[in-house]
């Protein structure tokens, strides 16, 4: 389908303040919001105001008849009175009312199983929302008579998410978006079921312009941070520059590409737009504690606990702030308030288990790291977290399964395939390892360590030729691009085993440049100055060869037998 041009914005800001409104209305308060921030970046758009009217023309009379009822039992809705707001719209007609009466009861049993969650903190406890059943049975029954609208049919694909049916939940979401294409929420419940890029290809959607929000969407979820760019800067040049979703979709994309910097300066423009903005902050604090920029993530704590200190991006900011002044007790003393408040917010269960690892607790960063992945089956940060923790406990068959998750969510990241490699040598798979860490320097070596592991293993295996040639590399990358940080042992290694490769080749001046190398590491030097005494041996052996064989040529030349002269008379 084609890109959003500026010409389609008369369309989009009508039907953005349709779905803003129509997600109101129904308690749905962040796809609500999601619209009117697409809006706002709008508002510099001309649009015809008697359309707009048009469009929020009211559902049908049925909705004047339950108006009351809907009125107060929206009231103790938005007070999170929910089971008060189901009781009063238990008799409603209306799709609106009885919308509001089903979420009402959704929310109810998501509020208790939360409740519950957070009394106990214990990972392995199973706690349900006993409401789901009860929803998926009455909700059948309306989709089976067509009485379901589009946002019914989004509560439906909700509850059969829940409830583990997810092939029938992706064929109702579905459905749910082709009636309503203007509500967000179904889009993004959509994108948490898709598990590739073929599933995503293979779904039947609505030519919408919110396809290109969903497909942007979808990709950066599926780690497809490159596909994600070119719509988002495609959205941004054709006029949405002041969206701040847009801006902070972006800065996470650097953020999943490693370009640290770049995600950092959007997101230090984006606090200058939105002052005040707590959303995708607990993305920035990773950032700035990766950068290792102390006073800013300082600032970004105090600013976060003025806002709102009982948000969870707010104890996830302050959580990374201890971490990064090494207090990881009070760190984890965040991220457990994080859950309290939200017992599904991942980023706090995957940093709670690195935090655990820090304090040498192998035992609670397992279940730290197996709850982040209960939330959340593609944070391939658990999944690695949980390989390196089994790595510790030399558990090493556990350890390359969960390497192998993660290097599956991240297939061109060199990280996940050493650590792969890793595990498979000590397993004894060294075919396997071998490809890793070649695939590894193929897709960029992030931390310059895939050649020198590679050239050890071929060393391992008895293939000098290839040892020596990753070596040759590793040397040529050090000098050529220069590793940050690199390690002067591996380096003074790696001069040692060419050295010796070259000596046995014969090859002297080689072998002599390697050893001189050799000499300059306190580790080799002794090697060194050994391996290049050997050459002036083999060279003055070599020069004595030639002379004897000089002299033997010249004096078989002078007592060489006389001709056989015949003379004739």
């Amino acid at each position: 389908m084609a890109l959003i041009s500026s010409s389609d914005f008369p369309r989009m800001k009508i039907d953005v303040i349709k779905a803003n409104k129509e997600c109101s209305d129904r308690g749905l308060i962040h796809s609500a919001k999601w619209a009117a921030e697409l809006s706002h970046a709008l508002k510099n758009v001309n649009i015809n105001v008697k359309e707009v009217v048009s469009s929020l023309g009211e559902e049908e009379e049925k909705f004047y008849q339950d108006f009351d009822d809907y009125v107060l039992a929206k009231s103790y809705f938005e007070l999170k009175e929910y089971e008060r707001a189901a009781d009063f719209t238990g008799k409603c007609i209306s799709q609106k009312a009885k919308f509001l009466h089903l979420y009402s009861l959704y929310l109810a049993g998501e509020k208790q199983k939360n409740d519950d969650i957070s009394d106990t903190m214990t990972p392995g406890e199973v706690c349900t929302n006993l409401q789901l059943r009860r929803l998926r049975s009455e909700m059948q029954q309306e989709h089976s008579k067509l009485a379901l609208d589009g946002f019914g049919l989004y509560l439906y694909g909700v509850v059969l998410k829940k409830l583990d049916l997810i092939s029938d939940a992706v064929v109702i979401l579905t459905e749910a978006i082709h009636s309503e294409p203007l509500h967000w929420g179904s889009w993004l419940e959509l994108a948490t079921l898709v598990i590739d890029k073929d599933m995503l290809t293979s779904l039947l959607l609505p030519d919408s312009w919110m396809k290109q929000f969903f497909l942007a969407h979808t990709y950066l979820e599926l780690q497809l941070n490159e596909d994600a760019l070119v719509i988002y800067n495609a959205l941004t040049d054709a006029g949405l520059s002041e969206s701040t979703y847009i801006m902070a979709q972006i800065a996470i994309a650097y953020h999943n590409m490693r370009d640290v910097d770049q995600a950092v300066n959007i997101f230090r423009k984006l606090q200058k737009v939105d002052p005040f903005r707590l959303d995708n902050m607990d993305t920035y604090s990773n950032l700035l504690y990766v950068k290792e920029l102390r006073v800013e993530l300082s600032f970004l704590a105090h600013r976060a606990c003025d806002i709102d200190k009982y948000r969870v991006e707010t104890c996830c900011v302050v959580g990374n702030y201890y971490s990064l002044r090494s207090q990881h007790e009070k760190a984890v003393l965040y991220f457990q308030r994080a859950l309290k408040l939200n017992p599904h917010y991942l980023a706090a269960w995957t940093l709670m288990g690195h935090e655990y690892m820090e304090m040498k607790n192998t035992a609670a960063a397992i279940q730290s790291y197996r709850q982040a992945i209960e939330v959340n089956r593609r944070d391939y940060r658990a999944w690695y977290g949980l390989g390196q923790t089994y790595e510790i406990l030399k558990m090493n068959y556990y350890c390359s399964y969960y390497y192998r998750q993660a290097q599956q969510l991240r297939p061109n990241d060199s990280r996940m395939l050493v650590a792969l490699g890793e595990s498979y040598e000590k397993l004894d798979r060294l075919k396997e390892a071998k490809k890793c860490f070649w695939k590894a320097h193929s897709v960029g070596d992030i931390e310059g360590l895939a050649l020198i592991k590679l050239a050890k293993l071929y060393a391992k295996l008895g293939e000098d030729h290839q040892a020596a040639s990753a070596y040759s590399n590793y040397i040529h990358e050090v000098d050529e691009t220069g590793i940050q940080n690199v390690d002067r042992d591996e380096l003074c290694h790696a001069y040692k085993y060419l050295a010796n490769h070259c000596l046995k080749q014969k090859d002297l001046d080689g072998a002599y440049t390697n050893a001189q190398k050799c000499t300059e590491y306190n580790e080799t030097r002794e090697e060194g100055k050994s391996i290049i005494r050997q050459i002036a041996q083999l060279r003055t052996q070599t020069d004595i060869d030639m002379n004897d064989s000089r002299y033997r040529t010249k004096n078989d030349s002078l007592h060489a037998e006389p001709m056989n002269l015949t003379f004739t008379q």
